[in-house]
C-alpha cells in the first residue's frame, strides 16, 4: 500500500507516495482530496490553467490510489453515519438489489431501497451528530472489490459506547468507490 500525501509549494502541486505504515486515516485522505478540488476551483477561477493542471493531476494520482480512494469512500461513509444524513448515504451506496446490510442484531437486509430505509430505522431513536470512533482499520483491495474491517466505538447522547467489529465492502464502479454490502456486529468492550 501507498500513502498518496501532497505539497504545494511555489506553485507547484504535486503527490508523493509513500509506504502505508498502519496509519493511513480515510479522514486526511478525504480532508487531502477536499483540499485538492477547492485548490483546483480557485486556480480555474484566476484563469491559472497551468496550476490547474498540476492540481488535477495531483488530485487524479490520489484518487488512483485504490486503498486510500477505499479509505476515502469509507470515510465519506462514517460521515453520513455521524451526521445521520441519508442523501449523503444514498449517494455513498451502489444502487441495485445485490446490495445488503447487516445492522448489529438484524438479519441481513438486501436491495437498495430496503437498505436505504434501515438506516432512517436505526437512526430513528438517534440525536446527531453521533460520536464513532474507529479502531484497528485494515484495507484489502482485488480488482474492482476492495474491503474495510474495523472496530466502530458509537456514542449516541446520553448513551455508553457501543462496539461493533464492521466490514464494509466496496467496489469501483465508473472510477468510483461505493459500498455494497456491509455488516456490523456487537463486540464485548
Amino acid at each position: 500500500m501507498r500513502k498518496a500525501s501532497r505539497s504545494c509549494q511555489s506553485g507547484s502541486c504535486r503527490v508523493r507516495s509513500e509506504d502505508y505504515g498502519g496509519n493511513l486515516s480515510g479522514e486526511s485522505i478525504l480532508l487531502d482530496e477536499q483540499t485538492l478540488e477547492r485548490e483546483l476551483q480557485i486556480a480555474i477561477e484566476e484563469e491559472n490553467y497551468a496550476q490547474a493542471a498540476k492540481i488535477r493531476d495531483s488530485l487524479k494520482l490520489l484518487q488512483e490510489d485504490s486503498k486510500s480512494s477505499i479509505l476515502a469512500a469509507n470515510a465519506r461513509f462514517y460521515n453520513s453515519f455521524r451526521n445521520g444524513d441519508l442523501e449523503s448515504m444514498q449517494a455513498h451506496w451502489s444502487k441495485g438489489d445485490h446490495v445488503c446490510v447487516v445492522h448489529p442484531g438484524v438479519s441481513g437486509i438486501s436491495g437498495y431501497d430496503l437498505v436505504m430505509g434501515s438506516w432512517e430505522f436505526v437512526w430513528a431513536d438517534y440525536g446527531f451528530p453521533l460520536e464513532i470512533d474507529i479502531k484497528d482499520v485494515q484495507v484489502h483491495v482485488r480488482g474492482d472489490v476492495g474491503y474495510v474491517t474495523c472496530i466502530e466505538l458509537v456514542k449516541t447522547k446520553g448513551s455508553s459506547w457501543g462496539r461493533q467489529f464492521a466490514t464494509n465492502i466496496f467496489e469501483r464502479i465508473d472510477s468510483q468507490w461505493f459500498m455494497s454490502i456491509r455488516n456490523a456486529s456487537y463486540v464485548d468492550l
